[in-house]
């Protein structure tokens, strides 16, 4: 497929990809209202998320998932060089820059992937707003340009997808199993109940 380099330029170009967080360790910098936003978001993605949380101040919330959740490290103190040991992504939720610019080069010179609240000129990555209905996750993204719109997308998303679609993915992956015939016969036979069932909605 021919794509000129006009297209490849314009519009959203992030490249969407869905973390498996019970299974790295993400590094939380803050631990005030922002903190806690971010804290949240990664919990309910995935309630077994492994988060080490550095911050001077934090709220009683923070304190509170902690505390009811192994998997999470609160460290109520300043962060250190350290702190970087054994970590594979780092989310900072602090309102002081310098701070910010420092732990984001220490970040990149060990080749960690590295988001500022509010800062997306010094975001690796963006943390999207998600639809979760049982196993269906759609990730939403405009790009740092209006997360206020991406969050009542998502709202519109949840209250028009159907509660049991859980149920629907199930079946389909129980046809999925059950199909006899090569692969690309299993393809065309999967498109063609999909699209009718999107079309029925």
């Amino acid at each position: 497929m021919d794509i000129s380099k006009k297209s490849l330029s314009e519009g959203n170009s992030l490249f969407p990809i869905f973390l498996k967080i019970d299974q790295i360790r993400t590094l939380l910098v803050g631990g005030g209202n922002v903190g806690l936003e971010k804290l949240e978001a990664l919990l309910k993605n995935d309630p077994h998320a492994k988060v080490k949380i550095v911050a001077l101040e934090t709220k009683k919330e923070v304190k509170e998932l902690a505390k009811m959740n192994p998997n999470i490290q609160l460290f109520n103190r300043a962060f250190q060089q350290e702190d970087l040991e054994e970590i594979d992504l780092v989310i900072l939720a602090t309102a002081n820059m310098p701070l910010n610019h420092e732990i984001r080069n220490l970040a990149r010179e060990r080749r960690l992937l590295i988001n500022v609240a509010d800062k997306p000129e010094l975001c690796d990555f963006y943390l999207g707003s998600t639809v979760k209905k049982g196993n269906l996750k759609v990730g939403i993204s405009t790009n740092g340009q209006s997360p206020t719109f991406a969050k009542r997308f998502r709202e519109m998303l949840e209250t028009s997808l159907s509660d049991d679609i859980d149920d629907l993915l199930g079946n389909l992956k129980n046809l999925r199993d059950s199909l006899r015939g090569d692969f690309n016969f299993k393809v065309q036979r999967l498109n063609q109940i999909t699209r009718d069932l999107v079309r029925r909605q």
